[in-house]
């Protein structure tokens, strides 16, 4: 049963009462008012009854949290948290990265600590990402993000707490909240789980620290002026940045770097199992590759041997000379090929288009001094 008292909640949990009759492709049509019909507008009549339930549920956590009701346990290092308000990819796994990475710079020890949704052993997809792109910070994993920070500080030794997917994980404290705002779809249709996408009311980003619009590069300069005043109209004074997922190199099995020249003038057939496929999608065409297929997969889509016999003829019926997904995609395919075509990922690193001042100056006045000025 879907409960809106249960901590930081993955698109997984939350749809599953809605979508174990329809797919996951099939619930954002209907959301978003793409299918049509008496049927379907019942439906959103239903959702949008379930919507004002769940909002009280979340609001009345939320004032909990804020009365001191509920309880709040401080660890005993500097607790970042990257979150978001919506369903869905926005970018946070290289936000992760880009903090931690800056904190290495400074010679700070970092810990990155997520609750690890689809997890069935070891670390889920996006721990094995920032593993392999971050090998000397150590990632953990649980549904107890209080109890990681204690191991972080009692046998890590760490000095900054990296909270991934946190902004509505409120048991830990931390000192500062980053929320990431997807350029492609940021308010979640405006609406709340489940008639949007929303997982709490906008007006929620006063709990914010610091806006990162990611995916600016990929709408007009003024949309993201429009995106930006809707935030500063509910969240007045809270910095405000824009970021781009810039490409930086092709990774394959066994393979770290491929310069992104290996792209031209292939046909290339694309597929992912990401939050926001259409944004990889859309990356792919401004970087200019000549995409012949394009095929979504839900979130933490759990690739099996069908799955991926499934790929190989898609990828022959097309004459796919090249085969590409994201990172978060292939550590679970674990494989250089599809059939005997090459099988590649494009690696992304966050970018900051405007407003890094910002998020730098914020991060440093929560973090201890650096080691290396």
């Amino acid at each position: 049963m879907l409960t809106p008292f249960g901590g930081s909640m993955a698109p997984e949990e939350l749809r599953r009462p809605l979508t174990y009759l329809m797919d996951e492709a099939a619930f954002l049509k209907l959301v978003r008012g793409e299918t049509h019909g008496i049927a379907a507008s019942a439906l959103r009549a239903g959702l949008s009854l379930a919507s004002v339930a769940y909002r009280l549920g979340v609001g009345v956590r939320n004032r909990a949290f804020d009365l001191g009701w509920k309880k709040v346990e401080k660890a005993d290092i500097p607790v970042v948290s990257v979150g978001n308000l919506t369903l869905g990819g926005t970018g946070k796994t290289p936000m992760v990265e880009y903090i931690a990475r800056w904190a290495r710079e400074r010679g700070l020890r970092a810990a990155i600590l997520s609750r690890g949704y689809g997890q069935t052993e070891g670390l889920n997809d996006e721990g094995r990402v920032l593993e392999e792109n971050l090998p000397d910070v150590p990632h953990l994993q649980g549904r107890d993000r209080a109890a990681l920070a204690r191991i972080a500080v009692d046998e890590l030794e760490s000095e900054l707490a990296i909270l991934d997917d946190g902004f509505q994980h409120r048991r830990l404290a931390r000192d500062l909240d980053i929320v990431l705002l997807d350029a492609l779809d940021p308010f979640g249709l405006s609406r709340i789980f489940p008639r949007g996408l929303l997982r709490e009311p906008i007006s929620s980003l006063k709990r914010a620290g610091v806006v990162v619009l990611s995916r600016g590069d990929l709408v007009k300069e003024a949309e993201r002026a429009d995106i930006r005043q809707r935030v500063e109209r509910v969240a007045p004074g809270v910095p405000f940045a824009v970021a781009r997922h810039a490409p930086l190199n092709l990774m394959g099995e066994g393979l770290f770097d491929e310069q992104l020249e290996t792209l031209v003038g292939k046909r290339v057939a694309a597929f992912c199992g990401i939050g926001n496929p259409d944004g990889f999608r859309r990356t792919l065409e401004k970087l200019g590759v000549n995409l012949v297929g394009f095929r979504p997969f839900p979130d933490h889509h759990p690739y099996s041997a069908r799955d991926v016999n499934d790929l190989i003829a898609w990828c022959n019926s097309l004459g796919a000379e090249l085969a590409l997904t994201t990172q978060k995609d292939l550590v679970k395919l674990r494989a250089a090929t599809l059939g005997p075509i090459p099988l590649r990922a494009l690696r992304i690193g966050l970018e900051f288009i405007e407003g890094e001042r910002a998020v730098l100056d914020s991060l440093e006045r929560v973090s201890p001094p650096s080691r290396n000025s």
